[in-house]
């Protein structure tokens, strides 16, 4: 029996959810130790039980995902305001060293995929949907690649499969970021390099310095959050009409980009928006909200359906993106404390999707200090440019 449940109700159950994994952080030292994002505790409790009830009682849940995407929007509306041109400049050599690291990270899991794929018994084709169109590239590139690898291996369940290896990355990408973290941060005694800056994302930690925040702060940061995302939609529809695919948040971003700068070189001695404690308390609460739904309505189901293989080949590619991030990724980003916070977005994106990443990210910049640099590189490496080098990766291992 499928029950379906409304947008709005599926955005209050997203906050529950939310909450919920703040109580266990609270009561769960271990939690905190290794850096595991609330909503991620929250979410794959909620998604536990949803399996449960599947297995026991036949019950599943549709869950409808407006207000879910709405989050998604408002996080990144927050990310824009918060880079500064000044920033995304210096910016540019990190940025160019993270998008090669993510280009090679492509052909490792498409290699390991592949030949998984091979050793297992299944068609070589479907090794992309093992690797990088479900594991970097998330649901949304399964979805839209399955169906050409249906045709080229003659896999008939390939979008179930597509699913179910994007469903299990993204709670491994939940999973590993924080350990990664705390393993480069206390491991190598790292400090930020900015520890005045304020956080991008979230409040500092319960012993941290307390930060003031009132309803005209909170209202002015909204006000122009807003103003991106009318901005952005309306970028959004003219693209749409040229024939040009993206995600809304993109260009969402990009508006929030351009009207933080806008707003700071005609008038520099306005009251702040961008780094203030109003933004990164919304842009924590808009992250949890997006994270917590998308984990409660993970179908674990799937998992279970489709047998080993899965698991395997995932363990595989886990190992294979603990080693890249700290043997590779880190010592080429600096190995400074940034390189440790882009390690644990690294993770996330990797395995799982941006807003995983920045979740990971949080966590870790709540706990041992600010890396505004860290929230600026990803974002931009993961939503404008990896998207056009994975389809090529795609096409060429599903063309083998």
């Amino acid at each position: 029996m499928t029950l379906a449940v409304p947008a709005f109700i599926t955005a209050t159950l997203g906050l529950a959810v939310f909450l919920f994994g703040t109580i266990l952080n609270g009561q769960f030292e271990v939690l905190r130790r290794f850096n595991i994002p609330e909503p991620v505790s929250g979410g794959l409790i909620a998604a536990v039980i949803g399996l449960l009830l599947y297995l026991f009682l036949d019950v599943q849940f549709a869950f409808e995902m407006d207000a879910r995407d709405f989050f998604l929007v408002l996080f990144f509306a927050g990310i824009g305001l918060n880079a500064r041109f000044e920033d995304l400049l210096s910016g540019g050599k990190p940025l160019a060293i993270l998008l090669v690291l993510t280009l090679v990270m492509i052909l490792v899991q498409n290699g390991i995929g592949t030949a998984g794929a091979i050793l297992l018994g299944y068609p070589a084709a479907t090794g992309v949907l093992f690797g990088s169109a479900a594991l970097i590239g998330g649901h949304g590139t399964a979805i839209a690649w399955s169906p050409e690898v249906a045709e080229a291996s003659g896999l008939t369940n390939a979008p179930e499969l597509g699913i179910a290896v994007a469903t299990l990355g993204l709670v491994l990408a939940a999973l590993i970021g924080g350990p990664i973290a705390r393993y480069l941060v206390e491991g190598k005694t790292l400090t930020p390099d900015r520890p005045d800056e304020g956080l991008t994302v979230g409040l500092p930690a319960d012993n941290g310095p307390k930060t003031p925040i009132d309803p005209i702060t909170v209202s002015r940061v909204l006000l122009y959050l807003n103003l991106a995302i009318i901005g952005g939609f309306s970028v959004h529809l003219g693209l749409i009409e040229a024939g040009v695919k993206l995600p809304l948040f993109v260009p969402c971003l990009i508006m929030a980009i351009l009207i933080a700068n806008t707003r700071s070189a005609l008038f520099p001695n306005a009251i702040p928006v961008a780094r203030t404690p109003a933004l990164a308390l919304i842009s924590e609460i808009a992250l949890g909200a997006f994270l917590a739904m998308s984990l409660m309505s993970l179908q674990l189901w799937t998992l279970v359906e489709l047998g080993a293989a899965i698991g395997l080949i995932l363990a595989l590619q886990t190992l294979a993106t603990l080693a890249f991030v700290i043997f590779v990724l880190f010592p080429l980003m600096g190995g400074g404390y940034r390189a440790a916070v882009l390690g644990a977005g690294f993770g996330g994106f990797a395995l799982g999707a941006t807003p995983t990443a920045i979740a990971n990210m949080t966590a870790v910049t709540k706990r041992y200090g600010p890396s505004p640099m860290a929230f600026v590189i990803l974002p931009l490496v993961s939503a404008f440019f990896v998207d056009i080098a994975n389809a090529i990766a795609i096409q060429f291992f599903v063309n083998l």
